[in-house]
């Protein structure tokens, strides 16, 4: 004798993929930008850890390229309501670049060429959750989309994903970013739709 009574029958799944809420899909990758395109030869480029105590760990160009590379593919989703999937990426995992840091911080301030700043959590740069991308679709990433190098940190909204970084400063406390104090939100889970203070 079955379980399931005869003639019921589930409902089909969609086909449609899914999005987090309020988001629309785009083909396309949208450029935005809070100021001018920094333009950082990579002969001049550089990225700093630097620990609460003011430790530093620095890597050049030819240093990042040296390292164990990565391919993620993802979905990266704006707070402009904008998603993207499957989105493939080239970079070197946080993991690999805070391997060593002595650190008892809980968070990070993220800074970039041209003065912009985010703050996350440490906890989202590791485990596997965040890279420093210097490739996009099998190509360098073009200065437009944050290259030569950005932060990827794609389970959060793509401001987190600073363009054009330059480095990473722990913190014991949290500290806005450039976006947070002019009022998004300081963790921005797209999931949530923490897009503003409040949400």
């Amino acid at each position: 004798m079955g379980i399931v009574s005869p003639g019921f029958q589930g409902r089909p799944r969609s086909a449609a993929p899914a999005l987090p809420p309020g988001q629309y899909l785009t083909p396309d990758f949208p450029v935005l930008s809070a100021g001018p395109t920094p333009r950082v030869p990579t002969d001049g480029w550089e990225f700093v850890v630097t620990a609460e105590d003011g430790t530093e760990r620095r890597w050049t160009w030819a240093e990042l390229m040296a390292l164990p590379q990565e391919t993620p593919t993802v979905d990266i989703h704006c707070v402009t309501r904008w998603s993207k999937l499957g989105t493939s990426w080239q970079g070197v995992s946080l993991d690999t670049l805070l391997a060593g840091v002595d650190t008892t911080a809980r968070y990070a301030l993220v800074h970039s060429y041209g003065g912009y700043t985010t703050n996350l959590p440490l906890a989202d740069l590791r485990d596997g959750r965040a890279w420093v991308a210097h490739g996009y679709d099998g190509r360098p990433l073009a200065a437009e989309h944050g290259g030569p190098a950005r932060l990827l940190v794609p389970h959060l909204y793509f401001w987190k994903s600073a363009k054009w970084v330059r480095g990473i400063r722990l913190l014991a406390d949290d500290r806005p970013g450039f976006w947070e104090t002019a009022g998004y939100h300081d963790y921005g889970d797209p999931w949530r739709e923490q897009r503003y203070q409040g949400d």
